[in-house]
């Protein structure tokens, strides 16, 4: 017998480490979880694998390996074992402090005592280059070798983990940072050296040094975890490539990500938002909302005509209020991203009684260890135990009957809060998931109304293990009227992975006004173009199956912000048609600057094969008491892999599987499709 030949895909998440494995040849999908191992990550990981290997009587063949992994935020985070190393920037002299002074945003307007996120470069170890390039790309003051050997000799006496150059205006002339780039890579082989000309080639000194710093920063913690997960594939015997999801919702061969770790401190979130916009596309909905709830938060964003959005920039390591970034608190990194909000609330999210006697919840998390209190550890309640209270989740073993629970010590957790606030512990327990639910309906909100679009017009596509839990309450607090739940929803992030494409985003700064001719504007774009086909072959993209996306950044000349605008050879009315179908109005006499060329290719890996359609048993269903109106009442349970092609239940009804369950509210009806599960208003 023929050795199977696997593609996996493995999201690393703050509680489990969820994979997805398809067999390339015979269609079958394999899903399962452990535990994540947040002090070494690639453990998980490894474990994984393992776990996928044993399942085998041969030991399969792995066709390639795609990751998401949140190592570089956590290290931006402060996690313990993962701290920042000793990194030198060199910049031109005058400038060593643009990286602290920064904007004047102000993370918390009204206080006066608030403070900056600290620099990730003390002030020491910044050193002034004496050089200068003017905003045409001219030497003003030329980069000499005396100057370059004593710029090399101020960061030996360093003696840095990681190095960054910024030098003012290299966006537009970057022959300085290049030739000191060379000086230090011939001096220090064995440290990273990061140039803000190659990581960031766009105008504004602050954000371009600023990415180039975190970029600098996570190098020897990335490369390293890369260089560890690489050798333990290596002792496992497997010899696949390695691609890592980067925050645009593309892969990356994993040696270029050790290059350019500031491309994936978004990577966790990303996967799952491009495995909904491949289900929403397959099902033919043109507007839908991907709803992530795992074990420690939860996220939402757009997809619009099957493309998930995504931002230009964002700040890393930044604070959040009700899933909102807060401008000025973290570090602005110019990178593509999958524009997602995001709210700790998850399965494992501790709720407690205040001060004032109110029942809250979060934002702290169990995580994977000590858990919910039905794990046997913690005695804390968590959203999890509230679910089990209220009858919504098995009460004797989650995981398909894995994982065994102790449903008794979920209702002693919610017992001890709801003697707290003089209620039984089932209307505790709901209290709970009433004000988790409130929660991440701010964050769904955020997404769609505080942008200007109408929920009543998305399919909410629910996913996680803990997402089709509770989005009959979020679907019915927006107004949606139609719920998606795909197969496997619990490892359904790991199962974007597979479907997931080479990507890379390229960026040339402009800064003209709107006068160029078409030969000129296409140029541009040609020349990026040629690098996106280099970079994507290199990584294993076949001729003939890349994709190119032209935008431009314009601006009304004189602002200060722009516009993304779909390139054209008409570039002053495109952006004329997108400010008025942003703002109401366009302003047609007033001359348009464009700032930026903007690039992003993509390239399928391989189409996925179709997944073999089983056979349902039909087995009856069964039955179990949730609370509902003040009372325990029955509700029909159904294993998910029982339930054939078109079959359908009403609520109240649960529909379990291995790694998650799905509350059928009342009032709403779920039908099988497609091997999705369709929940609508009845």
């Amino acid at each position: 017998m023929a050795a199977a030949i696997l593609r996996v895909g493995i999201d690393v998440g703050g509680t489990f480490t969820d994979v997805a494995a398809v067999d390339v040849v015979t269609g079958e999908r394999i899903s399962l979880k452990v535990s994540s191992t947040p002090q070494a990550p690639e453990l998980g990981v490894i474990s994984a694998l393992r776990s996928i290997i044993a399942m085998f009587p041969a030991p399969p063949q792995f066709e390639h390996i795609a990751h998401s992994t949140t190592i570089a935020t956590n290290a931006l985070l402060g996690q313990i074992h993962l701290e920042l190393p000793r990194v030198v920037f060199l910049t031109t002299a005058g400038f060593r402090d643009v990286i602290e002074i920064g904007r004047q945003n102000r993370s918390e307007v009204y206080n006066l005592f608030v403070t900056r996120p600290k620099p990730l470069v003390a002030r020491g170890d910044r050193i002034a280059v004496r050089e200068r390039i003017d905003h045409c790309g001219e030497v003003l003051v030329a980069l000499d070798q005396d100057e370059i050997d004593r710029v090399v000799e101020a960061t030996r006496e360093r003696n840095p983990a990681s190095i960054a150059v910024g030098f003012l205006h290299s966006y537009v002339n970057g022959s300085h940072e290049l030739e000191l780039g060379a000086a230090l890579a011939r001096a220090f082989p064995e440290i990273p050296v990061t140039l803000s000309c190659e990581i960031d080639p766009e105008y504004r000194e602050y954000e371009r040094f600023s990415t180039a710093v975190v970029n600098a920063a996570l190098a020897p913690i990335v490369g390293g975890y890369i260089e560890r997960l690489t050798a333990a594939l290596s002792d496992l015997n497997i010899a696949a490539p390695l691609y890592v999801m980067q925050s645009n919702g593309g892969l990356a061969d994993a040696q270029r990500i050790a290059a350019t770790p500031a491309a994936i401190i978004e990577s966790g979130p990303a996967s799952g938002a491009i495995a909904a916009a491949e289900l929403a596309r397959a099902a033919g909905i043109e507007r839908a909302i991907s709803f992530d709830m795992g074990g420690t938060s939860a996220k939402a964003g757009t997809i619009s005509g099957g493309a998930v959005q995504i931002a230009a920039e964002f700040e890393a390591a930044g604070a959040t209020h009700s899933g909102r970034g807060v401008k000025g608190s973290g570090y602005p990194v110019r990178f593509p991203f999958v524009d997602l909000a995001e709210i700790s609330a998850g399965g494992g999210t501790i709720a407690y009684v205040d001060e004032a006697g109110a029942l809250g919840v979060g934002p702290l998390s169990a995580g994977a260890d000590p858990g919910p209190a039905c794990y046997g550890i913690s005695e804390r309640a968590t959203v999890t135990d509230a679910n089990v209270v209220l009858g919504r989740l098995n009460q004797k073993a989650l995981a398909g009957g894995t994982f065994p629970i102790d449903a008794q010590r979920s209702h002693a957790a919610i017992g001890k809060l709801a003697r707290g606030i003089g209620l039984s512990t089932p209307e505790t327990a709901a209290g709970v998931v009433r004000i988790v639910d409130s929660q991440m309906a701010r964050v769904l909100h955020i997404v769609t109304t505080e942008r200007g679009l109408d929920p009543r017009d998305f399919a909410l596509v629910a996913f996680g293990g803990n997402g089709p839990l509770h989005a009959c309450a979020l679907a019915a607090e927006l107004g949606i009227a139609r719920i998606v739940i795909p197969k496997s929803p619990g490892v359904f992030s790991a199962h974007g992975l597979l479907a997931a494409p080479l990507q890379t985003s390229l960026v040339r700064s402009v800064l003209r006004v709107a006068d160029l001719t078409k030969a000129q504007l296409a140029s541009i774009f040609e020349e990026l173009e040629t690098q996106a086909r280099s970079a994507l072959r290199a990584q294993g993209a076949a001729n003939g199956r890349l994709s190119m996306r032209r935008t431009f950044d314009a601006r009304y000349q004189g602002q200060s912000f722009e516009l993304e605008v779909e390139g054209s050879e008409h570039a002053a009315r495109s952006f004329h048609n997108e400010h008025r179908r942003r703002y109401g109005y366009c302003v047609e006499d007033e001359p348009v600057e464009i700032v930026s060329a903007r690039l992003t290719a993509t390239a399928a890996l391989a189409t996925l094969p179709r997944v073999p359609q089983g056979t349902p048993h039909g087995a009856a269903a069964a039955s179990r008491d949730v609370w509902l109106d003040g009372r325990y009442a029955p509700a029909s349970v159904h294993d998910r892999a029982t339930l054939s092609e078109g079959s359908s239940t009403t609520g109240p009804a649960l529909i379990e599987e291995a790694n998650s369950c799905t509350y059928v509210a009342p009032g709403w009806k779920a039908r099988v499709e497609d091997s999705a599960l369709l929940l609508k208003r009845s």
